[in-house]
This record gives C-alpha cells, sequence and structure tokens, in this order.
C-alpha cells in the first residue's frame, strides 16, 4: 500500500479500456523516443555537414559498438520493468521503491567500476574488429571512449525512464527526454563545429555534448525521485545496503534479454564485417549508418516506444490477475505500430534522396546505397514493428527467454548464415547486405507472433520484494 503523501499508482491501466490503457503509456513513449532520437539524428547531420561521411560512418560505427557493450548493464532495466510491473499491478508501492533502488545501485556499480575502464582500453581493438577503415577508425576511437567515460549519465537516464513507465508514468520520462534532447542539441551546436570560444571538436564534440547532457538531466531525476515528487520514491526509512537477493532477481529476469541484445548487437557488429568487405566500404557504412541507423529509427523509435507500453500493460494486468487483458494490450499495440511503419515506408520510397540529403550525404555512391537500403526498409518496418511489440508482451510478463532463442535464430542465423553463403559463392553485393536484414525480420517476427501465442508467459511467478 502508499504510504501517506505518496503518488499513487495509475489503476486505470488495469481497471479501464485497454486501448485507453496503451495509447496513455505509449504515445509519450513513443513522442519520447523520437525526441530523444533526434539526439542521434543531429549528430550525424551535424556530423556529415562539418566533417564529412567519414564522420558519419564513425558516429554509425561507435554507436553499434557502445550498444553492444552497455547492454549487459541494460539488461538490468528488462529485469527491473518485471518486478516493478508486477508489483505496481498489485498496488505495492513498497515493492516498486525497493527494486528501483537495487537497479540504481548494481547500475553505478557496473558503469563505473566496469564499463568505463573496460571501454577504455578496449575501443581500438573493438574498432579493429569491425574493420573500421582509417579514417573512419581515428575519429571513432575518440567518440567510444568519451561515451564509455560518462556511460553513467546515460544508463541512470534509462534506469530512471524505464522505472516510471513500467509503474504507470509515462509523461515525466517525456519531460526529460525533451530535456536531454534541447540540452544536447545546443551542446552539438557548440561543440561540433565551434562557436565562440567553445573549439570545434567535430566527432569527438558530438560525443561530449550528449554525455554532458545526460550527466545533467539524470542528476535533475534523481533530484526529482528523492524529493518524493515522483510515483517511485525513495523514502528515508528505506535501506540503502544492496539486496543481493533483488539483484539476483533483475538478472533472473533482464539477463535473458541482455544476452538478446548483445546478440542482436554482436549480429550489428558482424554485419558490419560483411559491409567492411564489400569494395565500397566506406561509402557503404555511411549509407548503412544514416539509412539503417538513424532513418530506420523512425519506424524503430517508434516500435521501441509502443514495445514499453504493451510490457508495462501486460505486467502490470498481470500482477492484478487479468492476463486477457495483457493479451489484449499486445495486440492493441502491435496495430499502431503497423500504422507507423506503413507511414515511414511510404516516406522511404517516394523521397529518400531528400531524407539522406538531410544528413549531408552528397556523395552519388553513398546516396545510390542509401537509396536501395531505404526500399528495403520499407518493406522490413512493419515487421519490426510487430516483432517488437510482441517482444514486450514476452518481456513483460516475465518471459524473457522466449525473445532470447528468436534473436539467436532471426538476428544472427538466419542473416549472417545467408551473407556466409554468398560470400562463399561470389564476391558480396551491397544488396545481398540489405536481403538478409529483411530475412532476419521477418523470422524475428513470425517467432515472437509464435511464441506470445502459446501462452506460456501467464504462468510465470516473481518472489516478493523484501
Amino acid at each position: 500500500m502508499a504510504a501517506p503523501g505518496t503518488k499513487r499508482f495509475d489503476r486505470s491501466i488495469v481497471e479501464g479500456p485497454i486501448s485507453g490503457a496503451v495509447w496513455k503509456l505509449a504515445w509519450p513513449t513513443v513522442l519520447q523516443n523520437v525526441i530523444g532520437g533526434l539526439q542521434g539524428v543531429v549528430d550525424h547531420a551535424m556530423v556529415g555537414h562539418y566533417v564529412g561521411y567519414a564522420g558519419n560512418a564513425a558516429v554509425g560505427v561507435s554507436l553499434q559498438i557502445f550498444i553492444v557493450v552497455i547492454v549487459f548493464v541494460m539488461s538490468l532495466y528488462t529485469g527491473m520493468g518485471v518486478l516493478v510491473a508486477r508489483h505496481a499491478g498489485a498496488d505495492d508501492h513498497d515493492g516498486v521503491n525497493h527494486v528501483v533502488y537495487q537497479a540504481f545501485l548494481a547500475t553505478m556499480l557496473l558503469s563505473l567500476l566496469v564499463l568505463a575502464p573496460i571501454g577504455w582500453f578496449a575501443a581500438p581493438w573493438l574498432l579493429d574488429l569491425v574493420r573500421a577503415a582509417p579514417e573512419v577508425k581515428a575519429q571513432a576511437l575518440q567518440y567510444l571512449r568519451i561515451s564509455f567515460l560518462g556511460c553513467a549519465g546515460t544508463m541512470t537516464f534509462f534506469l530512471l525512464g524505464g522505472a516510471l513507465r513500467a509503474a504507470g508514468d509515462a509523461k515525466t520520462p517525456l519531460r526529460l527526454g525533451l530535456a536531454m534532447t534541447a540540452l544536447n542539441v545546443l551542446l552539438n551546436v557548440l561543440l561540433i563545429r565551434g562557436v565562440g570560444p567553445f573549439p570545434a571538436l567535430g566527432v569527438a564534440g558530438a560525443a561530449l555534448g550528449t554525455v554532458i547532457a545526460g550527466l545533467t538531466v539524470s542528476g535533475v531525476g534523481l533530484w526529482l525521485l528523492l524529493s518524493g515528487r515522483l510515483v517511485v520514491h525513495w523514502p528515508t526509512s528505506q535501506s540503502r545496503r544492496i539486496d543481493w537477493a533483488t539483484v539476483r532477481q533483475l538478472f533472473r529476469f533482464g539477463l535473458p534479454a541482455g544476452l538478446q541484445g548483445i546478440a542482436m548487437n554482436v549480429a550489428g557488429v558482424l554485419l558490419l564485417r560483411y559491409i567492411g568487405s564489400l569494395a565500397q566500404s566506406a561509402e557503404a557504412q555511411a549509407a548503412y549508418a544514416i539509412g539503417y541507423t538513424e532513418l530506420f529509427s523512425l519506424v524503430t523509435w517508434t516500435s521501441v516506444g509502443l514495445m514499453g507500453a504493451a510490457a508495462a500493460v501486460a505486467g502490470q494486468n498481470l500482477g492484478a490477475g487479468k492476463p486477457e487483458r495483457s493479451a489484449a494490450a499486445v495486440q492493441t499495440a502491435a496495430g499502431y505500430g503497423i500504422g507507423i511503419a506503413l507511414f515511414v515506408g511510404a516516406l522511404f520510397l517516394t523521397v529518400p534522396r531528400l531524407l539522406l540529403g538531410l544528413f549531408g550525404m552528397q556523395d552519388e555512391t553513398v546516396l545510390a546505397l542509401g537509396t536501395q537500403l531505404l526500399r528495403w526498409l520499407a518493406v522490413s518496418g512493419m515487421f519490426v514493428s510487430v516483432a517488437l511489440t510482441f517482444t514486450g508482451g514476452l518481456q513483460g510478463t516475465g518471459d524473457t527467454k522466449g525473445p532470447l532463442y528468436i534473436s539467436l535464430v532471426s538476428q544472427i542465423g538466419i542473416p549472417l548464415g545467408l551473407l556466409a553463403v554468398l560470400q562463399a559463392m561470389r564476391p558480396l553485393q551491397p544488396s545481398d547486405i540489405w536481403l538478409a536484414i529483411l530475412c532476419g525480420h521477418v523470422t524475428r517476427c513470425t517467432l515472437s507472433v509464435w511464441r506470445f501465442r502459446r501462452g506460456a508467459w501467464r504462468s510465470i511467478q516473481v518472489a516478493p520484494a523484501r
């Protein structure tokens, strides 16, 4: 139960119309993801205009590697989301507060003692692993090292957003996301091109701007949480010691999601190796960085937002003992996702060169490869959106192993296996890589829907918080 003066959970998520419950969490989350994703767009656009396509490739390669490395810590937030949603659905405030605090302690330990030092020293080797072109590697090394040193702010920002959304508050993460994007844009203007007393730092300035914005906004978010203004609160009476039983439960549900993320992003890194083997590798890496990492994010940003909404609504309703509402929430979120994917796909087919030009793409080879990629992604978008919303339903209800197995097949086995066969037969072409991406997305969609409809998630139990 809630202590006196504590902000209560929104019970309409487990009691009101299901479409309203999904939409209430989806629209702020989707909007936050779109606006937050503009940070990457701003990075790429400014880097493209002031550094060139080698700078775009450096940012794209660096982000792919960075995500692979931090995804282990991010797995905590999937486990946290499962537990927070269950406790919120059961109207257990103490359980929610305890779980979020333990996730924060684990985040700080891993970010400061593991990610920062390992990321700094491993960065050159990681760039060699993806066969980054020499002109790309020189700039990507700066971006990676700065990102790893300041990762605690980024991690805390994601923790706060995940905890609040799982507890039914999607508007506060939206406000924090707006503040972070605005600050990051301002810092990029100052640091990438250089303004007044600020030197032009290029790619390094893009990384530094993101780190400073993350640390600043995360500090504000923690202050709000400690002040008691949010539905999640750490009262002074709460124990400040680490609870290893809760941390183990975080990893019980989160680790499969982390391994899934590692598998997906390792697949992305290996895909970059295949791109690096093409005759025009730097141009293809730039096209991939803009077309897939940035423009296709118009689909993935919204779909990940819908995935978070599906996870929260499904998890809370399962915690409230209403599994049928959980299933209906996932179906509703998938319908929203398909509509958005169709709209974005139409843009990819009709104005591809205009979209690529927004990022300073002027090289004809890069434009041709990017246009070709966007045609394939116009089809992929629908499958990705459905796959992600059903993945949210699985993870939100506690079935985090299923998406792991599905990712191993769809993101590694299918696309990389196809490319290995084609490369053994003849030199690879860019269209071979775009085809492999589509095949992986179709497979992931099919298996995710099948797994959720089996219904094994209905019987998953969580231990009570101490």
